[in-house]
């Protein structure tokens, strides 16, 4: 199995993290690079990491990805429709979250503009729901879900698109698992 994608993405690195112990290769790839772009252009329509390749097989989205390799595994995790919720809203704030950091790089920032607005109400939204339910303990275990979180925080943090400090429950969760070998095997600069 090869998992090709950026170092810096935390769509990516949320897939290292839970492969941790797996046997597979990490292709690295520049996707804003003129080369990264020609192979991602090659290999994936939408454009977009990771991409997993197994044999013949080619898998391009995370969550598909982690569902893939879930069942090729026997079903290491249950997720369960919360889980699954869960997911979704780390989905939105990252979505969000990239659409801005994009926008910046090509000069494009201010409250004024719509898009903008309401993505920064989106993240807000979704951070608090998010911290709300780590004070709750639906993240205690560190699987699938506990992960992508991490992620998302650790790439707001590492890009600095976000000051998390007032939101306690985040804060604790991602001092919490900073320290891991996984994640610092994974940290975007490693």
């Amino acid at each position: 199995m090869q998992l090709y994608g950026s170092t810096t993405s935390p769509y990516v690195r949320r897939l290292r993290i839970w492969l941790a112990e797996d046997q597979y290769e990490f292709v690295k790839i520049d996707i804003m690079s003129k080369e990264g772009h020609k192979i991602l252009k090659q290999k994936n329509p939408v454009l977009k990491v990771p991409m997993l390749f197994d044999g013949e097989q080619a898998i391009y989205d995370s969550r598909i990805i982690y569902r893939y390799i879930n069942e090729k595994f026997g079903q290491r995790e249950q997720l369960s429709w919360n889980d699954e919720n869960n997911i979704t809203m780390i989905d939105g704030a990252n979505d969000s979250f990239v659409e801005v950091f994009l926008l910046r790089r090509s000069g494009i920032e201010g409250d004024d503009i719509m898009f903008i607005n309401r993505q920064n109400k989106r993240i807000d939204l979704l951070l608090e729901q998010l911290n709300d339910k780590v004070a709750a303990g639906e993240f205690d275990q560190w699987q699938y879900p506990a992960i992508s979180l991490y992620c998302l925080l650790d790439w707001i943090t590492f890009r600095e698109l976000y000051d998390i400090s007032a939101l306690d429950s985040l804060v604790a969760f991602h001092a919490k698992h900073a320290q891991r070998n996984d994640v610092k095997e994974t940290f975007p600069q490693v």
